[in-house]
């Protein structure tokens, strides 16, 4: 065994290994080992803080998504109450034009009925004084009476 090339690498490199460690080879690869150590730490530390950062930013966007839901809702409500608003005013001031425009119609029609009447006497009237007229030219009487109920007849209804 002492004759053997593996062996005498392996004796080799344990006495390089002892000489570099007593030779002050141990406080480099510490120091390199506590300052990869720090890295990781400091690397750490930061992901925690962007995390934290990152959940803030996420819990103020889901608060804001909230605000502009609920401000959205209030909107959509404003809007329907005011368009419900405005359809029953609409509609009030359809059946108030309906009521005016039937009360003038109906205004319109009893005028016209009354015109309508005042006419039909007329003409009743002076028919009868016509065929009035006609019966007592041929009665003795004729001329007086024709004259004097005429001119009674034309004042009462002039």
């Amino acid at each position: 065994m002492l004759q053997t090339a593996e062996f005498w690498v392996a004796v080799a490199f344990v006495v390089f290994v002892g000489i570099v460690l007593y030779a002050g080879g141990h406080k480099t690869i510490l120091r390199g080992l506590d300052a990869r150590t720090k890295q990781i730490a400091d690397d750490l530390n930061e992901a925690k803080a962007l995390r934290e950062e990152a959940q803030r930013v996420l819990a103020e966007y889901e608060r804001k998504r909230k605000e502009a839901e609920s401000e959205a809702e209030t909107i959509v409500a404003t809007a329907k109450a005011e368009a419900e608003r405005l359809a029953a005013e609409a509609k009030a001031k359809a059946e108030d034009f309906v009521a005016r425009r039937t009360k003038m119609a109906e205004t319109k029609i009893a005028q016209a009925e009354q015109q309508a009447l005042a006419e039909v006497r007329a003409v009743a009237a002076d028919a009868a004084v016509k065929a009035a007229g006609e019966i007592l030219k041929k009665t003795a009487k004729a001329d007086d009476l024709v004259t004097s109920g005429l001119k009674e007849v034309r004042a009462k209804l002039h």
